[in-house]
């Protein structure tokens, strides 16, 4: 008898503590822990307790008698991982208790940003007496990535918010939304209130294809998109034509398979979720029937997750295909070629290589295509089509009015903050942010999330990455490192203060 971890394994971690017989792996600090797709049950050391479930942020966990049909899989997913890891020393990981230095019992901090990074950040210091965390948001309401950028019917994944909820509620945290760094709030004014902010604004802009006909009408950034189905203020007024039968999905990460999942399936699997009404009217008109998905590289190196991946072969009316001679071992070239070692790697590989060989039985169609290079959007004034290279230097043409980048987002540049354009993130070393100029720590500045490692791992790695970033201001703080605030953060909540917010 023996839970598994499922698709929706966020990587927060909340259950490795929990578990009495330390049969969950990887954990935080192992070798693997942050590249590795989810976390997995060792099912020989697992005792039926049940506690790891319990703890679980996103119900990720379920008893193997539980499993549904289309998760099965998952069973020998957890096993296999054992497999290839043996598990080990089994000792309880250490758990740190913080406190403030004795000759530093007062702290004040200023977060800007309240998704995942900001919210795990907030809660690691707000844990401690005599710290008192202030959070400014640009937006009305808080969560970010958490809840903006999670696909509608992973609801399972969106309860996160349920865990960073409370966090809002301590009396020691002071939440002002409606807020923007930089706009109504300067960098300095929030140094001089607070011994250290930490800028947790995540990655938001979309990285460019560089390709002719990309500012075409119908050329669209998955980031534009995925907010718009997720009810973004900033995108609730956008329009997206739906009208084709095709649509092309650059990009071959787990939000192309959002969005694929998305356009593909019936509208009805989509009204009982959390998707914004704006999007749901649209879908019931669409005529989108047929997703390409467009991967410069062979599905070895495929960004997608096994669980993503296998979740898309599951879809009851919808087919997922491929094409044979993109995806046999034999037209991978050389560099191509995946780890034989890797269960997960056989595993996608074969998902991918059943989807060539399946006869369509359906209407409509997801069509994975690989080894394909963007070249150029065709049309005059809207997206008439795309021209992609194949590996032999042919070109070949697919026609679409809908073209989706999801290649990638990056962060941008804040106001008075150094910035790297070339990764679009902040430079900075175990989360100081470091002056470019003199290579040194800036005094009380912090970063975390995307904008400090690039738009990379599942919601629960950012837990990992906020540790980081909180042992860096603690350690600057029992070093007398951190600059004393000259005025009291109350002032700067009844100046910023404004009807929707909370002060």
């Amino acid at each position: 008898m023996t839970f598994v971890i499922t698709q929706s394994c966020c990587n927060d971690a909340s259950c490795v503590a929990a578990c009495p017989v330390q049969c969950i792996r990887p954990r935080p600090g192992d070798p693997d822990f942050t590249t590795t797709e989810q976390l997995y049950i060792d099912p020989a050391t697992c005792i039926d307790c049940g506690a790891c479930a319990a703890e679980c942020p996103v119900e990720a966990i379920i008893h193997h008698t539980e499993l549904p049909d289309h998760m099965e899989e998952f069973r020998s997913i957890n096993a296999d991982y054992f497999t290839e890891h043996p598990l080990g020393d089994v000792t309880p990981q250490a758990a740190a208790r913080r406190r403030l230095p004795q000759d530093k019992p007062h702290l004040r901090v200023a977060v800007v940003g309240s998704g995942p990074a900001a919210l795990y950040a907030a809660g690691e210091l707000s844990e401690m007496r005599h710290v008192e965390v202030t959070i400014i948001e640009r937006l009305s309401t808080p969560y970010g990535l958490a809840r903006f950028g999670v696909a509608p019917d992973h609801e399972r994944t969106r309860r996160m918010a349920d865990r960073f909820a409370p966090v809002l509620r301590r009396p020691n945290v002071t939440c002002l939304f409606d807020t923007e760094a930089g706009r109504d709030v300067s960098v300095e004014e929030l140094r001089r209130h607070h011994h250290a902010v930490i800028w947790a604004t995540g990655a938001f802009a979309d990285r460019a294809l560089g390709v002719p006909g990309e500012e075409l009408e119908g050329s669209v950034s998955a980031r534009d998109f995925v907010a718009w189905y997720n009810g973004h203020p900033d995108f609730s007024d956008h329009r997206f034509d739906l009208s084709g039968r095709r649509a092309v999905v650059i990009g071959n990460g787990n939000v192309a398979l959002d969005i694929a999942r998305l356009l593909a399936q019936p509208v009805t699997a989509y009204e009982q979720t959390s998707i914004s009404p704006q999007a749901l009217q649209a879908l019931r008109a669409s005529g989108v029937r047929e997703v390409v998905i467009v991967a410069r590289r062979g599905p070895a190196h495929a960004a997608y997750s096994t669980g993503e991946l296998l979740a898309l072969a599951h879809l009851s009316e919808v087919d997922l295909l491929a094409l044979p001679d993109e995806t046999s071992a034999e037209a991978a070239p050389a560099s191509d070629v995946a780890d034989p070692s890797s269960s997960d790697m056989r595993r996608r590989l074969a998902t991918v290589r059943a989807a060539a060989a399946r006869t369509p039985s359906h209407a409509r169609q997801i069509t994975l295509r690989f080894g394909l290079t963007p070249i150029g959007l065709t049309g005059d004034t809207q997206v008439t089509g795309i021209n992609l290279r194949r590996p032999d230097g042919t070109i070949e043409s697919i026609e679409t009015h809908l073209v989706l980048r999801a290649n990638g987002f990056r962060g941008r540049p804040i106001t008075g903050l150094p910035f790297d354009p070339a990764t679009g993130t902040v430079p900075h070393r175990a989360g100081r942010i470091i002056d470019p100029a003199t290579h040194e720590p800036l005094p009380g500045m912090y970063c975390a999330g995307w904008i400090k490692r690039g738009p990379t791992g599942t919601i629960g790695a950012n837990r990992r990455d906020a540790t980081e970033t909180v042992t860096s201001l603690l350690d600057d703080l029992a070093r007398g490192r951190l600059p004393a605030p000259t005025s009291p953060s109350a002032h700067l909540a009844k100046r910023l203060v404004t009807p929707h917010g909370q002060g």
